[in-house]
């Protein structure tokens, strides 16, 4: 018995910019200034914008969220309750070589159901970097 699996168009360079772009203008028009990271399925940084405003560390608070969101394959923000003590990503973060962040601004990035990349916002409070990052997802969709 053979079983096929139709080709999913993964996410290119194009498809990256134009989420940067989407959250980042989201971000602007609330007033907010945030870096902006998008991995593509296997991890690697396929776009990435941070403002001369924004705070050094929030590069990599945008980068680690689009990690965490990609190899979960959910939103960050439906994981936060699950690294408390004694819940079940408690000990996660520090299994892996790139320790995971549990803070809404992480996007899994879908295409026909199957997930080819994911989309980080730091610098905002994380409920606003949740919206950025889903903003942006929507209108590549």
């Amino acid at each position: 018995m053979s079983t096929t699996t139709a080709a999913v168009a993964p996410l290119t360079t194009q498809d990256a910019e134009a989420l940067v772009t989407a959250a980042y203008r989201a971000a602007e028009e609330a007033g907010v200034t945030v870096s902006v990271t998008v991995l593509d399925a296997g991890g690697h940084l396929l776009a990435f914008r941070r403002d001369d405003k924004a705070v050094l560390i929030s590069g990599e608070t945008s980068t680690r969220k689009a990690y965490t969101a990609l190899q979960l394959n959910a939103p960050t923000a439906d994981l936060v309750d699950l690294v408390k003590p004694d819940g079940p990503f408690h000990t996660l973060p520090t299994a892996l070589d790139r320790p995971l962040l549990f803070i809404a601004g992480g996007v899994p990035v879908h295409r026909d159901g199957r997930l080819i990349g994911s989309l980080g916002v730091g610098g905002g409070a994380p409920e606003q970097d949740h919206g950025f990052a889903t903003t942006a997802v929507e209108a590549l969709a």
